[in-house]
């Protein structure tokens, strides 16, 4: 084999090492750009899904005043309801009748609109996104830590708490928690940066 063979062989080889350098640099540049494309669509996506739920959280609770405001109004349906003597006169029981009807819509407007009533049953254990402690009274029938009476119905709009039900809770006994000595202090507290809902008061 003459030099000259040889140079162009080796001048051959040399181009074809270059050629696939070159590709491989080609081929690692495309799988970066579409790496960072990738990425790109994705925070664009989060962007726009994280738009998507300021609005429709916007939407949905911009109630939220309102029907807290209109909370005073079922309250006080509810107790001239419970005051109503049985025996009252025909008068009385069509006026009765009437404020049934009236607490009956209202009731019905807050469903309509998303807003739903907490009121859990007696027994019920007790959970701090929804239900506020007021005070703790012994029940046989009502294991530690389970509701005993509603004092006041909470009410929730689209899965969030505008008002956490007023409760009045069974007490737990030593044995019966689990919790960190911390906890045990007050075994209604809800997580950190929960809803007020969680502490007993005990002054009720």
């Amino acid at each position: 084999m003459s030099d000259e063979q040889t140079e162009a062989e080796e001048l051959s080889q040399a181009v074809a090492d270059a050629a696939v350098n070159e590709i491989e640099a080609l081929r690692a540049e495309a799988a970066g750009l579409k790496e960072q494309v990738l990425r790109f669509a994705a925070e664009a996506e989060n962007t726009k899904r994280r738009a998507e739920r300021e609005v429709n959280d916007s939407r949905a609770y911009a109630i939220t005043k309102f029907a807290r405001d209109l909370l005073g109004v079922a309250d006080n349906l509810a107790r001239a309801l419970a005051a109503t003597p049985q025996n009252a006169e025909t008068v009385v029981k069509n006026f009765v009748i009437g404020v049934e009807m009236t607490e009956k819509e209202l009731q019905g407007a807050f469903e309509r609109n998303g807003l739903k009533r907490v009121e859990p049953g007696r027994g019920e254990k007790f959970d701090a996104n929804f239900h506020q402690a007021m005070m703790e009274q012994p029940a046989e029938d009502v294991p530690g830590g389970g509701i005993v009476q509603v004092l006041q119905p909470g009410y929730e709009l689209f899965g969030r708490i505008v008002r956490p039900a007023m409760v009045v809770v069974a007490p737990k006994t030593a044995g019966e928690s689990t919790a960190p000595e911390s906890a045990q202090a007050n075994p209604y507290a809800g997580g950190e940066g929960d809803e007020p809902g969680g502490s007993v008061d005990r002054k009720a």
